[in-house]
């Protein structure tokens, strides 16, 4: 049984919204779970923390949300894996597979069933968090989320246990996994730099992805510390066909480009078609660098030198996360961090 925790810092809701389950938690000093339980008459819960969380409810003025109620009454051994992104994208991206793969696996380990939800639009992103939030799964993991459009707030909010494959944007929690982005985009920049390459360019990520912002933060910094410009960058939609078009433009601007880390594999497959209708060799002319390891990797002419994002790990490091949450066992604070890695092959 959980008592509250002495010198909790409390949180009232701003002017802008209805107080959450969150917020009646954290001013009580209890966990979310508990809370939970208080509101929907659970067991195991100590008369202190009862009060506490009564307390909470009556200063913020908490009115208990029926969807969130009538989940935490009900099981029904599914989770949601929400993919904010169009239909082709899913169908034709190898990240997508390695998502599938890794978190499947780790939740039929836990007894539990995965539900795809694709929220290609606005519209349809409303109707998958509808569809999440009214008790059709007990949880939701979120992969290649953009920045918050609402639904991202609208799960977390709703008290449904999330778990997001990269971190949110504009969005404070813990519950996600990623890898070191930018750490990653300084190796493989420093890599280049080693090389004897001079003039580096990149071809970013979309601006409203913590992958394709982070990922251009470790490229500035390893420039930045060679003492090298950091003004050749274009941007994709982490598409081949827009890693192509992107290289187009970065050759037009800068003629002297002798080397380019590019934001995923897929993008750096396009950069690399691009090079060749050039008449320009990879890596003698231009050096290539890529992100993700996935399977296009090696079938790239050359093959494409990368850093790699273990897809799989992740994923299924994020149903275990969830699976815990489920079971309202702790969970660590901090979110889980891959840590990258390179794999050297022909193109740099």
């Amino acid at each position: 049984m959980e008592t509250p925790v002495a010198g909790t810092t409390s949180t009232r809701p701003g002017r802008t919204g209805a107080p959450t389950i969150r917020q009646v938690a954290a001013l009580a000093g209890v966990s979310r779970a508990t809370a939970s339980r208080v509101i929907n008459g659970g067991h195991l819960v100590s008369e202190e923390a009862r009060k506490a969380v009564e307390a909470a409810i009556a200063e913020l003025k908490f009115v208990p949300n029926p969807v969130a109620r009538s989940l935490a009454t009900r099981r029904t051994g599914s989770v949601a894996l929400i993919v904010p992104e169009p239909n082709r994208r899913l169908l034709t991206d190898p990240f997508f597979a390695g998502i599938v793969d890794g978190l499947s696996m780790a939740l039929e380990h836990e007894g539990l069933q995965m539900v795809l939800l694709i929220a290609r639009d606005a519209a349809s992103a409303r109707k998958a968090g509808r569809y999440a939030i009214t008790g059709h799964v007990n949880g939701a993991v979120v992969a290649s989320h953009h920045r918050d459009d609402g639904l991202n707030r609208a799960l977390v909010s709703s008290g449904l246990p999330t778990v997001f494959i990269g971190r949110p944007l504009d969005l404070p929690v813990s519950h996600y996994v990623d890898t070191d982005n930018t750490g990653g985009a300084r190796l493989a920049t420093q890599h280049l730099v080693q090389r004897g390459c001079r003039r580096i360019g990149t071809i970013a990520g979309p601006g409203d992805m913590t992958a394709g912002l982070d990922r251009l933060v470790g490229w500035r910094e390893a420039l930045a510390a060679a003492g090298m410009p950091d003004d050749a960058v274009e941007f994709g939609d982490f598409t081949a066909r827009s890693g192509a078009e992107a290289m187009e433009r970065l050759l037009d601007r800068v003629p002297d480009l002798d080397a380019v880390f590019v934001a995923n594999d897929l993008m750096a497959s396009g950069a690399m078609l691009a090079l060749t209708a050039r008449g320009l060799s990879v890596p003698d002319d231009v050096a290539v660098f890529g992100f993700d390891d996935i399977g296009v990797a090696e079938s790239t002419d050359p093959p494409l030198s990368t850093v790699v994002q273990p897809l799989a790990d992740m994923a299924a490091r994020a149903g275990t996360l969830l699976a815990a949450m489920l079971r309202d066992e702790p969970v660590p604070t901090e979110p889980a961090l891959f840590s990258p890695r390179l794999v050297l092959r022909e193109s740099a």
